[in-house]
C-alpha cells in the first residue's frame, strides 16, 4: 500500500528544524525534504530515494524517513528525502537524471544548512535503491547535472542490477511498465551494464526472503570487484519493506550499515 502520510507527522529530535518541498528543477515533483539537526556544523549529509517501483512512493512517507530521522539527526546528520518525477509510464533514466540533479542541490545549499558538501551519502531503497546505483555505477550522470563527487552508496534491496538478464527472464510486471521492450534502454538502465570504473565504495542490502535480490547484488558486486572497487553485501532476513523502515532502530542490521559508514570516515 502507497503510504501517503505527509512529512509534518515524523517527529522531530529537540532542536532540530525542517525544510519541506525546496525544488531542485522546474517540474512540480522535483523537490525534496530537509531534517537539520540543532548546532548542525560541517554536518554529513544522507540523501534518501524513496521505493515504490518507479511509479508510486513520497519523500514524506514515514517507513521512508522516521527512523532515519530519530537515529541519524542526534548524531549530527542532516537527512534529505528527494522526489522524482514519477508517472503511469516512468522513464527510470530521467528519474535517476532527478536525483543526480537532487545531489547537486544539496552540494550547493550544504553550507547554508550547516552541512559539508563533500560528505553526502547516497542511500536509496527498492526503486530508489537502483536509481542510487546507476549514479554509483556512472557518476557522469551526476557530473552532467553539476553534481560533484560523493562518499559512498548504500543500495537498499534493489533487484535490479542487470535488467538486460532480468527483461529476458520470467519477470515482474512492474519491471515492464517502467523498462519498456528496448534492449537498448535495458542497457542503459542496468547499473551492471554502466559499471566500467570503480565507484566510490557501496553498501549492497539485500533481502534473503527474495530468490533475485541476492543473486543480482552478488553479480553486480563481483564486477565492482574485478574493477578494484570496494562493496559490501549484506543479506539480511528481513521484507523488502522491512529493509527500509526498520533503518535507524536499534539492531544488528543498523550497526552493520553503520559500520560501512564509518569505514568512509562518518562518524
Amino acid at each position: 500500500e502507497l503510504d501517503e502520510s505527509s512529512s509534518s507527522t515524523v517527529p522531530l529530535p529537540a532542536g532540530a528544524r525542517f525544510e519541506r518541498d525546496l525544488s531542485y528543477g522546474t517540474d512540480p515533483q522535483q523537490r525534496l525534504d530537509v531534517y537539520i539537526p540543532a548546532q548542525a556544523k560541517a554536518a554529513p549529509i544522507i540523501l534518501m530515494v524513496h521505493g515504490g517501483a518507479w511509479i508510486k512512493g513520497d519523500k514524506g512517507s514515514s517507513n521512508v524517513v522516521s527512523n532515519k530521522v530519530a537515529h541519524w539527526l542526534p548524531k549530527g546528520y542532516i537527512l534529505v528525502s528527494s522526489n522524482y518525477r514519477m508517472s503511469k509510464k516512468p522513464n527510470p533514466l530521467d528519474q535517476a537524471d532527478d536525483i543526480a540533479r537532487s545531489l547537486a542541490f544539496v552540494q550547493a545549499k550544504a553550507p547554508s544548512w550547516g552541512g559539508n558538501p563533500t560528505r553526502v551519502l547516497l542511500l536509496g531503497h527498492s526503486a530508489g535503491a537502483h536509481l542510487v546505483s546507476l549514479l554509483a555505477a556512472d557518476p557522469r550522470i551526476v557530473t552532467t547535472q553539476s553534481g560533484a563527487p560523493w562518499l559512498g552508496t548504500i543500495s537498499l534491496d534493489s533487484a535490479a542490477f542487470d535488467l538486460v538478464e532480468i527483461m529476458q527472464g520470467k519477470h515482474h510486471r512492474i519491471y515492464d511498465r517502467a523498462f519498456g521492450k528496448d534492449r537498448t534502454f535495458w542497457t542503459e538502465a542496468s547499473p551492471y551494464h554502466r559499471l566500467t570504473t570503480a565507484p566510490a565504495p557501496m553498501l549492497l542490502v539485500c533481502s534473503a526472503q527474495r530468490s533475485d535480490a541476492c543473486p543480482q547484488a552478488s553479480a553486480f558486486s563481483s564486477k565492482v570487484v574485478k574493477l578494484g572497487g570496494r562493496v559490501v553485501i549484506l543479506p539480511v532476513d528481513m521484507k523488502h519493506g522491512e529493509i527500509n523502515k526498520e533503518l535507524g532502530l536499534p539492531s544488528d542490521y543498523t550497526t552493520t550499515v553503520e559500520s560501512f559508514m564509518r569505514s568512509l570516515g562518518l562518524p
